[in-house]
């Protein structure tokens, strides 16, 4: 199957652009960069950090990703516009001079907290070394610095996806991506990515 950015690309796009996968931890960036590539975009990702009991799918990360804080950013001129997760924190460390498409997941931030302290679990690691509602309060302020940083971007559009509703009826939501991401994209195949089963934090609202 030819990839679908190859093609955007053989339009004459005059600004081809770069799809930005982001949203809060445990929010289902990772469920979306295996839509995407299911649905025949190329994404970035290193596979270092491999599929485990809290996802499956595997994580589809790049760790260059975490040097925007520091100012590097050379990989991003070699990405060749494929797909990159970029966590909703380091957002607004993405440079200038991109055109970003930018889909961004939405989830309750009760199951948010829900899935971050079960993963903690899951390491080892002390759930409650922050409390549910300082965490929350951290997301809070993070998604209101990332709200402020898409505003103020001549360059960058969005589409926000809601991940109780992309599960439970995905097949419009999966349109919405398709043309959001200027069309080509096997529409079947990223529905067929989603298991419900795996949605394992739900909240009663």
């Amino acid at each position: 199957m030819k990839r679908i950015y190859s093609r955007l690309f053989e339009k004459g796009d005059h600004h081809p652009f770069i799809p930005i996968v982001s949203g809060l931890p445990r929010s289902g960036t990772s469920l979306m960069m295996s839509m995407l590539a299911a649905g025949g975009l190329d994404v970035l990702t290193d596979h270092l950090r491999t599929a485990d009991d809290d996802n499956p799918v595997g994580y589809f990360e790049l760790e260059d990703v975490k040097k925007l804080i520091q100012g590097e950013h050379s990989w991003l001129s070699r990405s060749n516009g494929k797909a990159v997760k970029v966590i909703s924190t380091l957002l607004p460390y993405l440079p200038d001079g991109y055109h970003y498409r930018i889909i961004f997941m939405r989830r309750a931030i009760e199951e948010v907290l829900a899935s971050q302290r079960k993963m903690l679990i899951n390491r080892g690691e002390n759930p409650d070394k922050i409390s549910n509602a300082q965490m929350a309060e951290v997301f809070e302020k993070n998604l209101q610095q990332t709200e402020r940083w898409i505003n103020s971007q001549a360059h960058a559009s969005r589409i926000e996806i809601n991940y109780k509703k992309l599960i439970d009826d995905p097949s419009p939501l999966v349109a919405e991506i398709n043309k959001f991401l200027g069309g080509g994209l096997d529409e079947e195949k990223m529905v067929g990515v989603i298991d419900p089963s795996l949605y394992r934090q739900r909240s009663s609202k």
